[in-house]
């Protein structure tokens, strides 16, 4: 919606990110291009990676994205911990969907072999929790993207004039789309699960 670029933009969202990054004194993060729709900051790394129309364009979306991974970078920075604990998470999410699968796929064969209806039935909830790790997670990051977004990347467009205030209403808007990434990401775990228990039951 807010994808075309603005002639009166100085600069694209790569240089902001970078004149952010560098106004902020974080010397240690860089900035580069990565693939379409897939902008975010690597704590490991210390990168902000911004998809092509971000990195090169000079719409509102650009410029307000840019702002929303140096957000993250100054999260890392400050040492915001709720950050911190879902680096941490991460890590651990793709062993635990990994394990989640393989357990669902084992419940109806332990119940066979062993013919224990409880071993079963205990087997299933293991995978059941194991795939619910992802919701739990993304739900836990949910405060790290609004503080990205509203707590660091606003006052920093604010502060610094990048927009004119009669663009800052539609910056909030991305912001919260922003944010809401990873409940995308939850809600689609969720839906995961369900297809697994559909398949189970057959």
């Amino acid at each position: 919606r807010y994808d075309n670029d603005v002639v009166e933009m100085p600069g694209t969202g790569g240089e902001l990110a970078t004149h952010l990054l560098e106004k902020l004194e974080i010397q240690d993060v860089t900035v580069e291009k990565t693939e379409p729709n897939s902008d975010h900051y690597d704590p490991e790394g210390k990168v902000v990676r911004l998809s092509p129309n971000v990195f090169n364009g000079k719409s509102l979306t650009a410029i307000t994205i840019a702002a929303h991974e140096c957000g993250h970078a100054l999260q890392h920075f400050t040492g915001y911990p709720p950050m911190f604990l879902r680096w941490h998470m991460i890590k651990f999410l793709a062993w635990a969907e990994k394990i989640g699968v393989m357990v669902l796929v084992a419940t109806p064969i332990i119940a066979l072999v062993t013919r224990s209806p409880h071993l079963g039935v205990a087997t299933l909830i293991c995978g059941i929790f194991f795939l619910l790790m992802p919701v739990l997670f993304h739900l836990l990051t949910l405060p790290v993207e609004l503080d990205a977004s509203f707590g660091r990347a606003l006052p920093m467009l604010k502060d610094g004039e990048y927009l004119p205030e009669s663009e800052i209403p539609k910056a909030k808007i991305i912001l919260i789309a922003a944010a809401l990434t990873y409940l995308s990401s939850s809600l689609a775990s969720i839906l995961n699960l369900y297809r697994w228990m559909i398949f189970l039951r057959r």
